[in-house]
């Protein structure tokens, strides 16, 4: 078991930054301060943090803390980041007591393989913790799924971007789509897609995994949970491989950020909803005629 340690984290950073942790296979995230200094009679409804945040995020794979520390150093640099190993323990006895079958919608489950679905006859997807970035315990994974739960996806070509686990590919594919293109920066998400497929039974004829600058076949929807930051960089790239009538469904942004990206999109993309969950939105597009 491995330990990363983020230090010198404000309190404005630290929510968004345990967030990502949790979303991308942390088994647990916790948040102290570094002066142990208490809380006192906070607001009611409101969860206060302190000025200067120390974050502990364990890891069963020092691959999957590494993968982090690089990804936090780049957005981050100024945080101090380091991993240690610790002693011997039934993590995954602990776990596995942790996940169990979720539904999404009416008929999407995900449900752990040493488990027997709740609802045989539903759309199950087999996931297990460990490689799998993204279970569908972050609200910007549930927002995806119950999303991708009532949408008419038969005979559609999906773009997964940022893929994680690949989760929401294999929730496409299992509600009907023809086919789905599965992109991530990490050779460790893009593993981790491909082992998930297998457990699910898909075939390569259905599915193709690959780094995003192998994307040239447009698609009818675009699903990308990722962060804002990249989700603004990607603005041009979503416009050229999105279809004249396709959707572009995003995540990972947090509800005041909604705005931004609202407009920043607007020369591309018509707004078509919003959805939210706990401090997390989902925003679904449009493109504009080219």
């Amino acid at each position: 078991m491995f330990q990363l340690k983020i230090e010198q984290c404000s309190r404005n950073e630290a929510d968004e930054i345990s967030d990502l942790l949790e979303e991308m296979g942390a088994l647990s995230v916790t948040l102290t301060d570094l002066h142990d200094s208490p809380i006192l009679e906070p607001e009611l409804g409101t969860t206060p943090l302190w000025d200067d945040v120390v974050i502990h995020a364990l890891y069963a794979d020092t691959t999957d803390g590494f993968l982090m520390q690089s990804r936090i150093a780049m957005t981050h640099p100024h945080l101090g980041i380091s991993i240690e190993s610790l002693p011997d323990k039934d993590w995954e006895r602990v776990s596995r007591a942790d996940f169990k079958p979720q539904r999404f919608g009416q008929r999407l489950w995900i449900c752990p393989s040493w488990l027997t679905p709740p609802e045989p006859n539903a759309v199950n997807i087999i996931l297990d913790p460990g490689l799998a970035f993204g279970t569908g315990t972050h609200p910007t994974t549930f927002l995806c799924l119950t999303w991708l739960e009532q949408a008419d996806l038969k005979h559609k070509r999906v773009i997964d971007y940022g893929c994680g686990s690949g989760v929401l590919t294999l929730a496409a594919l299992k509600l009907g789509a023809s086919h789905v293109h599965a992109v991530d920066i990490d050779d460790q998400a893009l593993t981790a897609t491909r082992n998930n497929a297998v457990v699910n039974h898909f075939s390569e004829m259905a599915l193709t995994i690959s780094l995003p600058d192998e994307l040239n076949e447009p698609a009818d929807l675009i699903v990308a949970n990722i962060l804002l930051l990249p989700l603004l960089q990607l603005k041009n790239e979503f416009h050229r491989l999105l279809k004249r009538k396709g959707l572009l469904v995003v995540s990972g942004i947090l509800n005041e950020q909604v705005d931004q990206l609202i407009k920043a999109y607007q020369t591309h993309f018509a707004h078509q909803a919003t959805f939210e969950e706990a401090d997390w939105s989902l925003v679904v597009f449009s493109a504009i005629l080219k």
